[in-house]
């Protein structure tokens, strides 16, 4: 199979969406660009589709796929009901990177759902997908673009790297805007339950709600053996470069010192070592392969840079890579539940302590 791409930027003409929407309405599948990453669409509501996209993916078929429509009245065509604090979150957030989870309708396959007797939806801000379920005039199940477990994608060549003749055609949007996936909250419970931290933080939805909880395994290891997740994300590894990804977590100088030392030691024995770095740390750190994931000041520019320098270093196929923790509230919240999946929760803690020994 040739794998067909259409370059969708400032010269994209309209009259290319209805081969995309031929696709998908007949079976196949397609990779477009969200706001948050990569998808890869297919019909939410053909059983034969989602088996597809789990099966290109190689992803578990118990790791529920998200929804993406258009607009409001759609969601009511697979949800049993819309509960008031969702209808208030959509008004908010809506287009934009939030996932809500409802009670499913009998309209929703299971094959979809993972099994699960709920969906999760959303309704993407980035004008071509959203011209894209319009077109096609079907609801998109569509997960990252990716090898399940890999690095999601944030550019088209990303997709192509990884779904190269497996797909009918990928959709060139350019790089995405906001770079990891959006926020998912279940709207199911009493108290609504953040499942997946994202760029709608705990405090916006707090705002627009009042109260909510926050998972427990967002910032620790995934749901237990044998119970299904109830959103993307939280049972499987997820997010990993090649390399062995290590965390390391304390003072800043103890953190690049003991980087440094680590880095040093494993090049003398001729390994490939990948350093993430930072702007403010980018010039105190030694070793063959340093990577600037952004400004600590600005958590934009590292959600939009994490996931290509995690695929440039598989690129650069290098062995191990450190990595500097970041804040665990806002949005950088979403930032360390990335970096925590991707290193399959491997911290090291530094201590000045062990600096001088």
């Amino acid at each position: 199979m040739i794998t067909k791409y259409q370059v969708i930027k400032e010269e994209f003409k309209t009259l290319e969406f209805p081969e995309a929407a031929r696709i998908l309405q007949t079976g196949g599948l397609v990779a477009f660009p969200t706001e948050t990453v990569y998808g890869l669409g297919g019909n939410a509501l053909d059983a034969r589709s989602a088996q597809k996209i789990y099966a290109t993916k190689g992803r578990p078929s118990d790791n529920p796929l998200i929804i993406h429509i258009a607009d409001m009245e759609s969601l009511r065509e697979l949800v049993k009901i819309v509960p008031p604090k969702a209808e208030k979150l959509a008004e908010a957030f809506w287009p934009g990177p939030l996932t809500m989870i409802f009670e499913k309708s009998d309209k929703v396959p299971y094959s979809t759902t993972g099994g699960l007797e709920t969906v999760a939806v959303r309704m993407p801000s980035n004008p071509i997908a959203l011209e894209l379920i319009r077109e096609s005039g079907i609801f998109i199940a569509a997960p990252s673009a990716n090898t399940s477990g890999r690095p999601s994608p944030t550019t088209a060549e990303h997709v192509r790297e990884d779904l190269d003749g497996k797909i009918e055609m990928i959709i060139d949007g350019g790089a995405v805007g906001i770079g990891i996936e959006s926020t998912i909250v279940d709207l199911t419970a009493e108290v609504p339950v953040i499942l997946r931290p994202g760029y709608v933080t705990v405090e916006m939805i707090k705002g627009v709600i009042g109260e909510i909880e926050v998972d427990k395994g967002i910032l620790q290891q995934g749901v237990l053996e044998g119970i299904r997740p109830k959103a993307p994300g939280m049972k499987y590894k997820h997010y990993a470069p090649e390399g062995e990804l290590t965390l390391f977590e304390g003072e800043e100088e103890d953190v690049i010192f003991e980087i440094n030392q680590r880095t040093k030691e494993l090049e003398t024995k001729g390994k490939r070592v990948g350093v993430i770095a930072t702007e403010e740390s980018m010039n105190r750190y030694i070793g063959k392969n340093i990577k600037c994931i952004g400004s600590r000041l600005d958590e934009d520019s590292v959600a939009r840079h994490l996931y290509a320098v995690l695929r440039d270093f598989d690129q650069e196929k290098v062995e191990y890579i450190f990595g500097e923790c970041f804040s665990s509230e806002h949005f950088g919240q979403a930032i360390m539940n990335r970096l925590l999946k991707a290193a399959g929760y491997h911290v090291i803690q530094v201590s000045s302590r062990e600096r001088c020994e």
